[in-house]
C-alpha cells in the first residue's frame, strides 16, 4: 500500500510549486525545516490521494509515511490519521494518540502541526484525558509546545479556554515567531467565542506580549479596541 500511494504522490510532482512552497515553508539552510524535501504537490491532490488508501491502509503503514523525509508524504499521513481517528471507537483513539505523540518529531512544521493536531489531540485531550499535554506545553521542542496551542482549538469552540490562557501566561516570553503566532490565533479564537474572556487577557498581558502575538489576537476585534491596545504595548 505504501508503494502505491508513494507513486500516486510522485507523479503529481511540480518544480515550480515546490520552489514556492520550499518559502512558504522555511525550507532553507539554517532554517527549522532546512532537511526537509519538498515535491510541490497541492494540498487538495493530496487530499484526492489519502481518500483513495484511508480506509485500506493499516496504522503501522501510515506511520511508516509519516517518517518520510518527503514534507506531502508526511502531510499524507497525517491526513490517513485524522480519518482513521475520527471512525475509531476510543480504545483505537487511544492508540492513535500515542503513535501522534511518539511520532512528533515528525510533524515538525506549522502546515502539519496545524492541519492535524487539534482533530487529533485536541479532541482527545479534551474529551478523555489530559495526560501528556502539560509536557507538550511546558516542552523546550518548538513542534510540541505548538501541537498544544493549537491543540486547544478544540477546546476553544467547545467554550473551554482555562488551558489555552494559561498556556499563552506561561508563554509571554518565548523567543520564536510561530509560537507567538499560534498563541495569538488562539486567543483571537477565545475571543470569537466570549470577547470578555479576550480583553480581560488582553487588560492585563497585553503589554507584555510579543507583538505579533498582540495583532494576531486582536484582529477580530474592532478597530478602536485595536488601537487601544496597541497604543497600550507602545506606552508600557
Amino acid at each position: 500500500m505504501i508503494k502505491q500511494i508513494l507513486k500516486d504522490l510522485t507523479k503529481l510532482k511540480n518544480a515550480d510549486f515546490a520552489d514556492w512552497s520550499k518559502k512558504l515553508l522555511n525550507v532553507k539552510k539554517g532554517a527549522y525545516a532546512q532537511n526537509d524535501v519538498v515535491w510541490g504537490i497541492k494540498v487538495p491532490q493530496i487530499r484526492n490521494i489519502t481518500k483513495k488508501y484511508s480506509k485500506v491502509i493499516t496504522l503501522e503503514e501510515t506511520e511508516n509515511l509519516l517518517k518520510s523525509r518527503v514534507h506531502e508524504v508526511r502531510f499524507a499521513s497525517l491526513l490517513i490519521l485524522i480519518k482513521k481517528y475520527k471512525s475509531a471507537p476510543q480504545i483505537e483513539k487511544l492508540k492513535i494518540v500515542k503513535l501522534y505523540l511518539k511520532n512528533s518529531r515528525y510533524i515538525n512544521n506549522w502546515d502539519l502541526v496545524d492541519l492535524s493536531c487539534y482533530k487529533i489531540t485536541g479532541h482527545y485531550w479534551y474529551n478523555y484525558s489530559l495526560e501528556g499535554y502539560w509536557e507538550f506545553a511546558k516542552s523546550k521542542n518548538l513542534w510540541k509546545q505548538r501541537i498544544a496551542i493549537v491543540s486547544t482549538l478544540y477546546f476553544i469552540k467547545h467554550g473551554r479556554f482555562d488551558e489555552i490562557l494559561k498556556l499563552s501566561e506561561l508563554l509571554l516570553n518565548h523567543k520564536h515567531n510561530l509560537i507567538h503566532k499560534a498563541v495569538g490565533w488562539m486567543l483571537r479564537e477565545v475571543g470569537k467565542q466570549n470577547k470578555q474572556t479576550l480583553t480581560s487577557f488582553l487588560d492585563k498581558y497585553s503589554s507584555l506580549m510579543p507583538k505579533i502575538m498582540l495583532r494576531y489576537s486582536i484582529e477580530k476585534i474592532s478597530l478602536q479596541e485595536r488601537k487601544y491596545y496597541l497604543d497600550l504595548s507602545k506606552k508600557l
